[in-house]
């Protein structure tokens, strides 16, 4: 028999015809045992620590069900069904007639899923505001190493964006958002980019929460436009320190912000009680 560890793989030239042509979503009212649960367990940890090891790459295909659930030790219907969860976070495509095939991680997806992962817990938006910031604050430092000019113009056109939609809510966070994005993308660190796109469902929601308040202010948006152009000079003169403290004492003036805005907030309901 194969080694346990190339059973994962198709390294035969012929196609397979695997028995997975059913690529319907698992049924989710049929209760889940603990053995399937055990069983699902070890078909997803042996697909990620295959894809860790780089035995298993993007275009590989899946040797049949037949062949894996004997070389896991789980029944046919349980690995179908983790398969089928993995082709449903876009890690796997299921091809009629062809077998399964390994797909390039999406993103988008792993923040869909991270999304519905986080937002029951409190104080969610405050908390990956938090984790935005080490992140942001990594990126600008590589990003003054290695952005290139077309990353500049791309970064400074976005700051051009924020300045002209200072009165509008949903454009400004928008552009605010593309903004501070952009910087993680100069940063040429998969990764963080990785990382950042996940979590930039819950961080468009808080640009939503916090514009209105933040940019009601004449003063105080001129303030916020500033700290922009300030980062993004520091950036084009690829001075590491000095953008990561600007870029801090931006998120700092954000934070003071919206603790002032909450205490008036209070004081009013206050008065009116």
């Amino acid at each position: 028999m194969r080694p346990l560890r190339n059973m994962f793989k198709e390294v035969r030239p012929r196609t397979v015809q695997a028995s997975m042509s059913d690529t319907t979503g698992p049924n989710i009212l049929r209760p889940i045992s603990e053995e399937d649960q055990t069983g699902a367990a070890r078909v997803f940890a042996f697909f990620r620590d295959r894809l860790m090891s780089g035995e298993l790459k993007a275009g590989d295909r899946l040797l049949p069900e037949r062949v894996l659930a004997l070389a896991l030790g789980v029944s046919r219907p349980v690995l179908r069904e983790a398969l089928r969860s993995l082709s449903v976070l876009r890690l796997l495509d299921i091809q009629h007639g062809r077998g399964a095939f390994v797909r390039a991680a999406d993103a988008s997806v792993l923040g869909q899923a991270l999304t519905l992962c986080l937002l029951h817990q409190p104080n969610i938006i405050d908390d990956v505001l938090q984790a935005r910031i080490a992140i942001e604050c990594q990126a600008i430092r590589l990003a003054c190493e290695r952005a290139s000019e077309r990353d500049l113009q791309t970064i400074g056109g976005l700051l051009d964006a924020l300045v002209k939609t200072i009165g509008d809510p949903e454009l400004g966070r928008t552009a605010d958002h593309a903004f501070h994005a952009a910087i993680v993308q100069a940063s040429d660190s998969g990764s963080l980019m990785k990382i950042y796109e996940a979590i930039s469902p819950l961080l468009r929601q808080g640009h939503a929460d916090r514009r209105p308040e933040s940019f009601s202010d004449p003063a105080t948006a001129i303030r916020i436009i500033t700290a922009h152009r300030d980062v993004f000079l520091a950036l084009v003169r690829r001075e590491p320190d000095a953008a990561e403290r600007l870029l801090r004492e931006h998120f700092r003036v954000g934070d003071e912000l919206r603790r002032r805005n909450l205490i008036t907030s209070f004081e009013s309901q206050e008065q009116q009680s």
